[in-house]
């Protein structure tokens, strides 16, 4: 009975777009992504406070801009610089896309995907998006090092406008874009 449950849950996920998984990976071993160079990073402050600083890494160290969101793989690392609660992740996001432009019924249909995922973060904790192109996958860092997979984005769409909220020519944090992208080396 409690693998039909999960067989359930987990098969309801993957229908969602998200695949929710709690597979911790041993402090030692480090993920492909965390060996890829550096492009660029960024601290992003509001007023006088520091929120969180940023690294973009790609296999080779550069960024291939294609599209209004690169179709290669990256890894966008951010360590929070102070406590944020899941919600107020949620809802940051939610206000990033609005002023990008997506639609209400995309953006309604991603946020419960992005819940799923998203945890409340400690001052310190890291979140990391690793993408192939056309997937992602959120990982969380503690402050032990310890990582554990969030979740997986499986939808193409939900891939792109993530990543558009940092790494899009029409992001809200221009400055932010340029430093991460490497063009401000």
């Amino acid at each position: 009975m409690k693998t039909s449950i999960a067989t359930l849950f987990l098969s309801t996920l993957l229908w969602t777009g998200v695949t929710a998984s709690a597979a911790e990976v041993n402090g030692t071993q480090k993920p492909q992504w965390n060996e890829w160079p550096v492009v660029g990073q960024a601290t992003l402050s509001w007023l006088w406070l520091d929120i969180y600083s940023s690294r973009l890494r790609t296999p080779d160290g550069k960024y291939q801009q294609q599209d209004d969101v690169p179709r290669h793989p990256l890894a966008l690392e951010i360590r929070y610089l102070r406590d944020i609660e899941r919600e107020d992740l949620v809802e940051a996001t939610r206000d990033q896309w609005q002023k990008m432009g997506y639609s209400s019924d995309e953006i309604e249909r991603w946020l419960p995907l992005l819940e799923t995922m998203l945890p409340n973060v400690l001052s310190g904790e890291k979140l990391v998006y690793v993408s192939d192109g056309h997937r992602g996958q959120m990982i969380h860092m503690s402050l032990q090092d310890k990582s554990q997979i969030l979740g997986e984005v499986t939808d193409t769409k939900f891939n792109s406008a993530f990543l558009a909220i940092w790494l899009s020519p029409n992001t809200q944090y221009p400055k932010l874009r340029s430093q991460l992208i490497g063009m401000n080396r």
